[in-house]
């Protein structure tokens, strides 16, 4: 099976892009590891598909799916990618932006709900997330009741954690510093966490002031990488809420920064950031066994 593909990044975060708008793709779970697998395959943090919208209010429908496969419900820095990408590849039914004319936004269906993507005159993305969502059942999240912050046992030690989806799950927690947190022996065991039925996104923030915050994510299915768009939206959301930060903050991640602005409750958080073309290219995919667990 010959597969035609992009290969995209925001900040690092990187993303094979298939287009599915003439005829469907379908790969089994096996293939999608196999086609992130960055030694047999073409290699990338998530694969992510452009598909004909379900509705007829919106443009497209985006879906996205992790390096272990498995299928996740929204992902920041691939939505700017994926704005980028149908713009520039004159899917978006004209919607160019015009020099000296305000762009006209992209409304993209996800998992997660609808996103608004608006392409700028310098290739910078503004992707209108929606509102954070804080109640416990629909993150999901095993709580006894809604709170600020809740105590979860990780490794045998009490951590505070400010839990909250923006579309997908996010736990994030406040370090000292991001480059002696424990992100490799820790994010694994909150991601996997009894507390998480779906799992989650586990986010370290190192507020620098009250504008500006230093971050890394360990992501649900994919590790540590290099930037989270969703992540960078929690923390911003997480210091607000607790009275740490300024309505507009600079997020500043290993693969780069980001903008993030969020006026309060029942609002929808604004993320801001750049998306890259990295090559096109065809591979061809393997055939596994449905039950195959090797990829």
């Amino acid at each position: 099976m010959r597969l035609s593909f992009t290969k995209m990044q925001g900040l690092g975060n990187d993303f094979v892009v298939l287009e599915g708008l003439a005829a469907p793709v379908t790969l089994s779970a096996a293939q999608m590891r196999w086609l992130a697998h960055r030694q047999l395959g073409v290699g990338c943090d998530q694969i992510l598909i452009v598909e004909p919208a379900q509705d007829a209010a919106n443009h497209f429908r985006y879906r996205i799916f992790n390096a272990d496969g498995g299928e996740v419900e929204n992902c920041g820095n691939g939505a700017r990618c994926f704005a980028r990408y149908v713009t520039e590849r004159g899917l978006n039914r004209g919607q160019t932006p015009n020099r000296g004319l305000t762009p006209i936004p992209i409304r993209v269906e996800t998992l997660g709900g609808v996103m608004t993507l608006t392409l700028t005159e310098d290739h910078q993305v503004i992707v209108n997330m929606g509102a954070p969502i804080f109640e416990p059942a629909r993150i999901p999240f095993i709580a006894t009741a809604q709170a600020l912050t809740y105590s979860l046992d990780v490794a045998g030690q009490l951590h505070e954690f400010s839990v909250l989806s923006m579309g997908n799950p996010h736990a994030v927690q406040v370090v000292l510093s991001v480059n002696t947190a424990p992100v490799a022996t820790e994010g694994p065991l909150i991601e996997n966490h009894k507390a998480f039925p779906q799992r989650v996104n586990a986010g370290f923030m190192e507020i620098v002031d009250r504008t500006h915050i230093r971050l890394r994510v360990f992501e649900r299915g994919a590790g540590e990488t290099l930037a989270c768009g969703t992540g960078a939206c929690a923390a911003v959301v997480a210091g607000i809420t607790r009275g740490l930060l300024d309505a507009q903050v600079t997020v500043a991640t290993r693969g780069g920064t980001l903008t993030i602005e969020w006026a309060g409750t029942h609002q929808p958080v604004l993320m801001t950031g750049p998306a890259e073309f990295v090559f096109t290219g065809q591979i061809d995919l393997p055939e596994f066994p449905q039950e195959a667990t090797c990829f």
